[in-house]
């Protein structure tokens, strides 16, 4: 008997990222749409015909995107805005003006707000809907690929986000989901009626918004868009696809549903097994994720194999646990020694994993079962004992920080003397072609350290000469030295793995390259001191020490699966704590500990937020900072996320100053800030830096004003919402300038209501 094999999706950026490089050439004009379409094309046929050699059955088409699967759908189904709509644009460039905004004769675009996909570091872009919303079928991107793989012989399984996690997803202008409800079903029948009419076999509608916690207006909305829709499905078979979690709370639905597949996730849903064994509709296939697509080790057979058999399910498709687009593409491309490659599996090597599964399943290829066995049976890292110690010797007063927050306020305020509404960055500047072309240059050991280090001072310099000039009240020294805020911390700690080209995107054209947690963690040597001081000595003005917190480092890393990540968020923690003190010692006053993903493993179930994470995720971040003196000010920052349900949380790090973005999700958090009695000082963002549009000086007052209307002026700081890496030298200078301008205009008019 053989068991087929499919996937969810597959990385679309290219191995080598051609379609980052490319995309980013077209922005600036150095290639044309039709280059730009021909490499995407290419993309295309390259990733299908790699998937037909693999042997895996079942192969997914519209699983690519030139910059998000949900901006596609709004697309799909004129979910764009009237203004979008009206731009003189091809329907390309429209597509990218709402995703980056735009700025121009032709019109003023805000791009839609940006959040984290579940719990992934990949971020999706929210649409925006109101009562000039016309949701129909307008767009053929889903039906083009189809055909494209059909003209190769490939008939391809259509992916697209389901009408429940659309609507889900999307944000409202007195409208409500409930609203849209006849209109999506009638928008996805026309899909459906003309993929069939095309050739289509099934249609994957990713329904990841199932595996949280429903309401009974969440399930009744789930089953008033499948009933009808279902029913007019005719002969073209349907697969619900969720991951992430489990489906408990509409399981019993989605079995009586008409569906033809059920895609569950048997690697994070906690209770998938328990619903599905014995109690699996025979007339249903269950596309069963048992490969991790988050994770990046070797598949464990035995257990992915005691999933299937538990299952007692009579159709199975062996599956990735969610789509390999948060993986890296291959190990081919890496210069591991063979020991260590070994217990890797990008994507390609999932794609080897599942024919395994299935083939044992089906009681053959015995001898690769052995041998994955074999090499879970090896020793694979020695474990510090020392480390481990002292761990389990920490107690409650090492995680505590004295005095309380609102008496060192205080203290610091005097030690400061920072004007009201005082201005920062969040930390990085711009790394120019240059900046990146001088690390290069020192990493092949072109440049001498000399050499390298005077590139670096010399930067600094120009950054502090121009912070000062321009008026921000707390500089930053712009982190030049840096690559990445995760990979730069983990170069300097043990315990680290870091590859060459394991690239994943996690936005647009914005790709990362997450180093691995190969054994246990500890700090070898200062990290950050060098430059901070060196920065701090250039200046009379207050320079922030910039460090990435634990928890961040942790969730932005491909972390271990043999202890677990609480274990390994204090090995970071303690090791930050160190950088921690060693910037106090060296007279650094005022410390940044970025937690940029704090939310990024929080459960996706409300009921297992604080068991599962938030109890140990918070206190190690208050480990880290525990010891220092009451006149070092602690600040963090946190960005693309949704932050409002865990405000208490986040006010229990006790860190004194807390940066959020704010800007592009339309200053929402403010309303919970209020309602929770938020006490941590606190940075909206005031403009949008993933945007390339500069900011007004009126609308960041306007900006600023909106703020105030909510915090007390004392409690506020005025910042971007994010680093500054990723943009220009003009846009940056300006759109600060424009900052501080707005910012010197209001502590005019709060002077004059004063007076």
């Amino acid at each position: 008997m053989m068991t087929a094999t499919t996937i969810i999706g597959f990385p679309r950026i290219g191995e080598k990222r051609e379609l980052k490089f490319a995309t980013e050439k077209y922005f600036k004009n150095k290639i044309s749409q039709a280059k730009l379409q021909e490499t995407s094309r290419k993309l295309r046929k390259h990733n299908w015909e790699l998937l037909v050699r693999a042997g895996i059955d079942e192969i997914p088409s519209n699983d690519f995107s030139y910059y998000d699967q949900t901006l596609d759908a709004a697309f799909l189904f004129n979910l764009v805005p009237q203004n979008v709509q009206a731009l003189p644009f091809s329907p390309l460039d429209k597509y990218f003006a709402l995703a980056r905004g735009y700025q121009g004769k032709e019109g003023n675009v805000l791009a839609w707000p940006m959040k984290k996909w579940f719990n992934t570091n990949y971020h999706y872009l929210v649409p925006q809907l109101n009562q000039d919303t016309q949701f129909k079928l307008s767009g053929d991107k889903i039906f083009k690929e189809f055909a494209e793989a059909k003209d190769l012989g490939i008939i391809t399984r259509p992916v697209l986000v389901g009408p429940f996690t659309l609507l889900k997803l999307s944000e409202y202008q007195n409208v409500t989901a409930a609203d849209f409800v006849n209109d999506a079903v009638a928008a996805y029948q026309a899909v459906f009626e003309r993929l069939a009419a095309a050739g289509a076999q099934w249609i994957q509608l990713d329904e990841p918004s199932l595996v949280k916690d429903l309401t009974a207006a969440d399930q009744q909305l789930f089953n008033d868009i499948y009933r009808p829709l279902l029913a007019a499905k005719g002969k073209l078979k349907v697969l619900c696809q969720t991951y992430f979690g489990d489906v408990r709370d509409v399981y019993n639905d989605l079995i009586s549903l008409p569906f033809d597949g059920l895609g569950l996730d048997f690697v994070e849903g906690k209770q998938t097994r328990q619903l599905v064994s014995g109690n699996f509709p025979d007339d249903k296939v269950l596309f069963a994720g048992v490969v991790n697509g988050k994770n990046i080790w070797r598949n464990n057979y035995a257990k992915s194999l005691a999933r299937l058999q538990e299952t007692q399910a009579k159709n199975i498709v062996v599956n990735t646990s969610c789509s390999l687009l948060h993986v890296p593409i291959t190990v081919a491309n890496e210069n591991f020694a063979p020991a260590v490659k070994e217990h890797f599996a990008f994507a390609v090597e999932k794609l080897g994993e599942l024919k395994d599964i299935a083939a044992i399943y089906g009681g053959q290829a015995k001898e690769q079962l052995t041998a994955n066995q074999a090499l879970f049976a090896k020793p694979r890292v020695q474990e510090d004992a020392e480390l481990h110690a002292k761990i389990a010797s920490l107690k409650e007063e090492d995680f505590i920080r004295q005095p309380a927050r609102k008496v060192r306020e205080k203290i610091q305020k005097k030690e400061f003397n920072l004007p009201l509404l005082p201005t920062t960055t969040i930390g990085s500047f711009p790394q120019t072609k240059e900046v990146r072309s001088v690390r290069r240059q020192f990493r092949r050991h072109e440049i001498d350290q000399e050499q390298y280090d005077d590139f670096i001072k010399g930067k600094i310099d120009d950054w502090l000469k121009w912070q000062e000039e321009v008026g921000l009240d707390v500089l930053v020294h712009g982190e030049f030295e840096r690559n990445d805020m995760v990979e730069y911390f983990g170069q300097h700690l043990s315990g680290y793995l870091f590859s060459k080209n394991a690239w994943v995107q996690s936005y647009g054209t914005r790709c990362v390259k997450p180093p691995i947690i190969w054994g246990d963690v500890k700090r070898r040597h200062p990290i950050t001191i060098k430059w901070s001081k060196y920065a701090q000595s250039q200046t009379k003005k207050l320079v922030k020490g910039m460090l990435t917190g634990p928890v961040t480092i942790l969730n932005w890393s491909f972390p271990r699966e043999d202890i677990s990540l609480k274990e390994s968020t204090l090995q970071l923690a303690l090791a930050i704590q160190g950088e921690v003190l060693d910037l106090e010692a060296n007279g650094i006053k005022i410390i940044q500990i970025d937690e940029a993903a704090l939310r990024e493993k929080l459960p996706l179930r409300k009921s297992d937020w604080y068991s599962e994470y938030l109890n140990w995720a918070i206190p190690a971040f208050r480990l880290v900072h525990s010891k220092v003196k009451p006149e070092t000010q602690i600040h963090t920052h946190m960005c693309y996320s949704e932050f409002s349900d865990i405000i208490p949380a986040i006010d229990a790090m006790d860190a004194d100053v807390i940066s959020f973005e704010a800007s592009r999700s339309n200053l929402e958090i403010l309303d919970a800030l209020k309602k929770q009695h938020f006490e941590t000082e606190v940075g909206p963002g005031v403009y949008d830096i993933h945007s390339p549009r500069i900011p007004s000086v009126d609308e960041v007052e306007a900006t600023i004003n909106r703020i105030l209307a909510k915090i007390a002026a004392p409690k506020v700081w005025i910042n971007p919402d994010c680093g500054l890496k990723t943009r220009g030298v003009k846009e940056t200078k300006a759109s600060l300038t424009n900052v501080i301008a707005a910012t010197r205009a209001v502590r005019r008019h709060l002077k004059e209501e004063g007076d």
